[in-house]
């Protein structure tokens, strides 16, 4: 049998985002499987306040995977990238009568995996 071999993968996360995750996994949707440049251009050119939260995200992922483990950036590809919700903040908003409505302001955790493309 042939040995396995050792995939080595970069990770990074950003934790409590003041943004909800449905609007983040729009955007995460769009890169996901996708090369570090193609996502990056990606994200540099879509309109949505996540996208540069994410190409930070990315970016640092980038700097682990050429930090810790050596690996060639220009190799690298969003092997997955997901989306949880954080804690959310709640608030109220008076209305008429003594009532109050409330308000969720949610936060998002947000985490990337990169692998090295083979054979490319």
């Amino acid at each position: 049998m042939a040995e396995a071999q050792e995939v080595l993968e970069a990770r990074a996360y950003v934790r409590q985002v003041r943004i909800a995750p449905r609007k983040v996994r729009i955007v995460a949707d769009l890169v996901r499987g996708k090369d570090l440049r193609n996502a990056e251009a990606i994200l540099r050119h879509t309109p949505k306040r996540a996208s540069g939260i994410l190409a930070k995200l990315l970016k640092s992922a980038a700097a682990n995977a050429y930090h810790n483990f050596e690996m060639d950036p220009r190799d690298l590809y969003i092997h997955a990238i997901w989306v949880d919700g954080g804690p959310t903040l709640k608030r109220i908003h008076p209305r008429s009568r003594g009532q109050a409505f409330a308000i969720l302001k949610r936060t998002s955790h947000v985490s990337v995996v990169l692998r090295q493309r083979h054979g490319s």
